[in-house]
């Protein structure tokens, strides 16, 4: 296994291991933040294995049937993970207002304990993540994601030492929907995300209208249309495109430069270009932009 499958796999388990404690003790406790954070946490090993799987399937060799190999697969990973993160918001949301209307005691010593607990499992997989390849799209977004869950875990931490000295029930519901709300922010854009690079939007953060420009100013190009941009993974854009040439192709020394100057340029790393004479007797049917 490689240094950045190590580093999921162990994240992964110390986060799965840590859902189950911060779930029983949530329960025992009687306490709804500790509840929503272990949602939260939930989504978190779901968003770090949908990565490592990604990581294990993006080095699959494609096949007769997968032609792509199987790269997709982490959106679809993506997608389920957002719907299911709603879903478990839903359910904690319903809950947190009974408990506003009719509180319950809370164990605010057990909300500490736990809760730092959850500090210290979401430091040591960010830690983890960091030894691993940093500059890899799925490795940022999950570093980033256990930074922003070791700061909802102080903040669950904080609740329940206010709730020990004070005996404020309350606090503990109200806490819980800020942590609903914080994931319903962050999964609503992973939802959007996910539903466009399954749909094969253009990515976000490549423009398709620079991508154009750029092609009109390839030696030799007369006119550029059929060009389509998508995701072939959540970190992987290929591209397609008619080129018209009216000197004919230009050799594979410059096609491989432009393939080249499209992933510098743009992180498009799989192109396809057909090339054209654009000659009048034979028009290309797919000129038109409408027509797929």
């Amino acid at each position: 296994m490689t240094a950045g499958g190590t580093a999921f796999a162990l994240g992964t388990l110390l986060n799965l291991g840590f859902v189950v404690v911060e779930a029983v003790y949530g329960v025992l406790a009687h306490s709804m933040a500790l509840l929503a954070d272990a949602g939260h946490n939930l989504g978190d090993v779901l968003g770090l294995a949908a990565a490592w799987a990604a990581l294990l399937l993006s080095q699959r060799q494609p096949s007769r049937r997968f032609t792509y190999g199987l790269k997709s697969s982490s959106i679809l990973a993506a997608l389920l993970n957002a719907i299911i993160l709603l879903i478990a918001v839903g359910a904690i949301a319903v809950e947190a207002v009974q408990r506003l209307v009719e509180p319950e005691p809370v164990g605010g010593l057990t909300i500490i304990v736990v809760a730092g607990i959850g500090v210290i499992i979401n430091g040591a997989t960010a830690l983890l993540l960091m030894r691993g390849e940093r500059s890899e799209l799925n490795v940022k977004s999950a570093i980033a994601h256990m930074l922003a869950d070791m700061l909802v875990s102080v903040g669950v931490l904080v609740s329940g030492a206010v709730i020990l000295a004070t005996g404020w029930a309350r606090l503990d519901p109200l806490v819980s929907l800020v942590v609903g709300a914080v994931i319903v922010v962050g999964t609503w854009h992973l939802l959007r995300q996910s539903l466009d690079l399954a749909l094969d939007a253009v990515p976000a953060g490549i423009d398709p209208e620079a991508v154009n420009a750029y092609l009109a100013t390839v030696p030799g190009v007369a006119a550029i249309h059929d060009l389509h941009i998508w995701p072939m993974s959540t970190t992987d854009t290929a591209l397609t495109c008619h080129l018209v040439m009216p000197a004919g192709h230009p050799g594979d020394d410059a096609l491989d430069r432009l393939s080249h100057e499209l992933q510098d340029r743009f992180a498009i790393v799989h192109v396809t270009v057909q090339v054209e004479t654009g000659d009048p007797a034979h028009p290309c049917r797919l000129v038109p932009d409408h027509v797929i």
